[in-house]
C-alpha cells in the first residue's frame, strides 16, 4: 500500500477502514461499500480498475462509497485520492468473501489433522485476513489485522475456503474474527439489551463491576503476549469482543457469516433455551449493521458430545437416550434461524468425538458450508443438505416420515436406520424398530399401543445412519413438545 503527499499541510490524514488492504478480496456481483475518514467535506474519488467514484467527506471526515457490482476477476488496482492525498494498492481480487467467527472450534487450527493438512499444496486462489483477537468497552472504529495471500489457519475456515474455490474457480477471501471460549453475548452489540432481558442483566452486572474493568484495562495494558489466565478473562466477557473485533468490519461488502459458536452457552438448559431466542436477533442485528438484510448466515450446529450436563453417568448408552439434559437441546435451538430467510444450518450431528470438546472432524464441515454457500452463488448446483423431516403420517400404527432432500435415502452401513426414539401421551421414550420403505422411513415400537411423537438423534453423542444419495446425514430433530428436563448434575 502506498500514500503520496502532494502538499504540505492537511487537516486530517487521509484513512481508509481497516480491512481494506493490499491483496484484498472485494465481492462479487454485489454493490462494494468502501468507507474512511479525510478531512471535513473533502472531495475524493474512488477508484477500482477502471471504475471512478467522487464522494464528499461529511462534518466529521466519514465518507463512504458505493461501488457498483461487478464479476469475479483481478488483479485490480484501487485507489482513494482527494486534494492533496492518494492511498494506492495493487493486487486487488473480487470473488467471493466469507467472515468466518465464532469460538474454539472456528479457530482451532489444522497442522494436526493429516486431511485438512493434505490441501494446502492444492490449494489456490484463497486470501485471509485474520483480525487479532482484544476487546473494547465501546465500538471500535478500526482493528489490527490485513490481507495476506495465505490460507486461514482455522481448520473450519480452511477446508471451507478450499471446497468453495474449488466448487466456484473463483478467488475466496475470508476475514477470519473468532476467539476460544467466547459466548454469542460477547459479540453482541449493546443496544440488544432493549430486547434481551438476559443480555441487559448481563451488561448491568459487567458495568458495575468496576473491579472487573481495572483488571481488563491492566490485562490490555501489559506488554508481551498475553497469559492463558488473562487471555481466558478477556474473551468470556459480553459485548466487548463484538466492539473491538467484529463492529469495525462493517459493512465490508461479503456474502455472509460462517458462525460456529454455541458451546459456552450450553452450560445450562437456560442457556440452551435463551441461545433459541438470541441467534435470530443477533443475525437480524449483524444484518442491519452490514447494510444487508438478506446476508447469508450459516450456523455450524453443535456435532455429538458426552453430556457435560451429566457427566457422572457413566454408561454408554446415556448418551443416546433422547430424555436427558444434552446438547441435542443447543442444536434445536440452533435451527431456530430457519425461521429467516438466507439463514441456514450446517447438520454435523454425524461428527464429534465422545470426551473431546474440540474433535478433528473438521473437514466435512467446511465441505459442507461450501456446499450449503455455492448453492447460492454456483451455476451447477449440488445437493446441499441431507434429509430433513417434512411430516408424519400414520399407517396401521406406524409412524412413516417424509422427508425433503431424501433422494437415493439409504444408511451408511446398510443397517436399518439408528438413532429413532418413539413416546405417546406419557413422555416415556423407547427405541422404535425402523426400516426404510419406497424413500421414507417407517417406525414402530412394541411397548407402544399407539406411537404419538418422534425423535431423531436428539441425544448427547447419537449413533446415527441415516443418510441420502448425496452422503448427507439427515438433521435431528422432534415431533413433539414436551418440555426440557431440568438439570442432572
Amino acid at each position: 500500500m502506498s500514500l503520496f503527499l502532494t502538499t504540505g499541510v492537511f487537516a486530517q490524514k487521509l484513512k481508509l477502514a481497516s480491512p481494506f488492504t493490499e491483496h484484498m478480496v472485494l465481492q462479487r456481483d454485489r454493490p462494494i461499500n468502501i468507507w474512511g475518514e479525510a478531512e471535513a467535506y473533502q472531495q475524493l474519488k474512488v477508484t477500482l480498475g477502471e471504475d471512478s467514484l467522487s464522494v464528499v467527506a461529511d462534518a466529521n471526515g466519514y465518507w463512504q462509497a458505493v461501488l457498483s457490482a461487478r464479476p469475479a476477476g483481478g488483479p485490480f488496482e484501487f485507489s482513494v485520492q482527494c486534494v492533496d492525498q492518494e492511498i494506492r494498492m495493487r493486487d486487488v481480487l473480487i470473488g467471493e468473501v466469507w467472515i468466518c467467527s465464532g469460538q474454539s472450534n472456528m479457530q482451532m487450527g489444522y497442522q494436526q489433522i493429516p486431511d485438512i493438512k493434505a490441501l494446502e499444496p492444492l490449494a489456490c486462489n484463497i486470501r485471509t485476513f485474520k483480525v487479532q483477537q482484544t476487546v473494547a468497552f465501546k465500538e471500535q472504529k478500526y482493528l489490527e489485522g490485513t490481507w495476506e495471500t495465505k490460507n486461514p489457519p482455522s481448520a473450519v475456515a480452511f477446508a471451507f475456503a478450499y471446497h468453495l474455490q474449488e466448487f466456484l474457480d473463483v478467488p475466496v477471501g475470508i476475514i477470519l474474527t473468532s476467539w476460544g471460549s467466547s459466548s454469542i453475548e460477547g459479540w453482541m452489540p449493546r443496544d440488544m439489551t432493549e430486547k434481551l432481558p438476559h443480555f441487559k442483566r448481563l451488561m448491568n452486572d459487567f458495568d458495575s463491576d468496576k473491579a472487573k474493568h481495572t483488571r481488563i484495562d491492566s490485562i490490555l495494558s501489559k506488554k508481551g503476549k498475553r497469559t492463558t489466565k488473562d487471555d481466558i478473562y478477556l474473551r468470556t466477557q459480553p459485548n466487548i469482543l463484538y466492539n473491538a473485533m467484529l463492529h469495525p468490519l462493517a459493512p465490508y461488502s461479503c456474502r455472509g457469516i460462517a458462525w460456529y459458536q454455541g458451546e459456552a452457552n450450553s452450560k445450562t438448559i437456560e442457556g440452551m433455551q435463551q441461545y433459541g431466542t438470541t441467534l435470530p436477533l443477533w443475525i437480524e442485528r449483524i444484518r442491519t449493521e452490514w447494510q444487508n438484510n438478506q446476508l447469508e448466515v450459516m450456523a455450524v450446529m453443535l456435532p455429538g458430545f458426552e453430556n457435560p450436563l451429566i457427566r457422572k453417568n457413566k454408561q454408554p448408552d446415556k448418551l443416546e437416550l433422547p430424555d436427558l439434559p444434552s446438547w441435542a437441546w443447543m442444536r434445536e435451538a440452533q435451527c431456530q434461524v430457519l425461521e429467516l430467510d438466507s439463514a441456514h444450518i450446517i447438520t454435523t450431528i454425524d461428527l464429534g468425538e465422545t470426551r473431546n470438546i474440540h474433535p478433528k472432524d473438521k473437514l466435512p464441515i467446511g465441505q459442507r458450508l461450501a456446499l450449503v454457500a455455492q448453492q447460492k452463488t454456483g451455476k451447477k448446483k449440488q445437493v446441499a443438505q441431507g434429509p430433513i423431516i417434512n411430516r408424519v403420517t400414520i399407517k396401521n400404527n406406524n409412524l412413516v416420515l417424509h422427508f425433503d432432500n431424501a433422494k437415493g435415502l439409504q444408511t451408511i452401513d446398510g443397517a436399518d436406520p439408528k438413532a429413532f426414539w418413539l413416546a405417546d401421551q406419557s413422555g416415556n421414550w423407547y427405541k422404535a424398530n425402523s426400516k426404510i420403505k419406497g424413500g421414507k422411513v417407517e417406525l414402530g415400537c412394541h411397548q407402544l399401543e399407539r406411537p404419538l411423537y418422534v425423535r431423531y438423534a436428539f441425544s448427547a453423542m447419537p449413533e446415527v445412519n441415516l443418510i441420502n444419495g448425496a452422503g448427507l446425514p439427515a438433521r435431528p430433530f422432534r415431533t413433539d413438545r414436551f418440555l426440557p428436563p431440568a438439570n442432572k448434575k
